[in-house]
């Protein structure tokens, strides 16, 4: 199974980068990743900004994806949860998983009926930028826990 994350907006910090850079690496030797960036929405009223941003994102939507959106309103996994969820889709020959991160003001309701279920990190707020090397560290965690390696002890 492909793995495709997307974003909106560069990735500003360099540590931020670099934490992104180490898990996607990790997460390479378990799985084809691909992570896309979409044009950050500025200046417009926040309804604007999520469906011009929600636009952006889902040209970038593979046709045999499916699509969970990283949302602070969406259901809370622990992370062996969360392994569970991913084992699913990959033991039902799902060919391309992608998760999606929104831009500040998240997403529009029309980008949020293309997903299969939305997943919250944390009941806590996060920057959007902060949010992509937590979620890539889960996701590498959910593989080592697919795998029963010891990282997630």
């Amino acid at each position: 199974m492909r793995l495709r994350l997307l974003w909106v907006g560069k990735t500003q910090e360099a540590w931020v980068r670099a934490g992104i850079d180490e898990y996607a690496g990790r997460i390479r030797r378990y799985a084809p990743l691909e992570i896309l960036e979409a044009k950050e929405e500025k200046g417009a009223p926040p309804e604007i900004m999520q469906q011009r941003e929600g636009e952006r994102l889902a040209k970038l939507l593979p046709k045999n994806g499916r699509l969970i959106l990283l949302d602070e309103l969406g259901e809370q996994p622990t992370s062996a949860g969360f392994a569970e969820i991913v084992g699913r889709y990959r033991d039902g020959s799902t060919p391309e998983l992608v998760f999606a991160i929104g831009g500040a003001y998240g997403f529009s309701a029309e980008f949020r009926s293309l997903a299969d279920r939305s997943l919250a990190l944390s009941r806590m707020t996060f920057t959007h930028q902060m949010v992509r090397p937590f979620f890539l560290e889960q996701l590498y965690r959910a593989h080592t826990i697919l795998g029963n390696e010891s990282y997630h002890h």
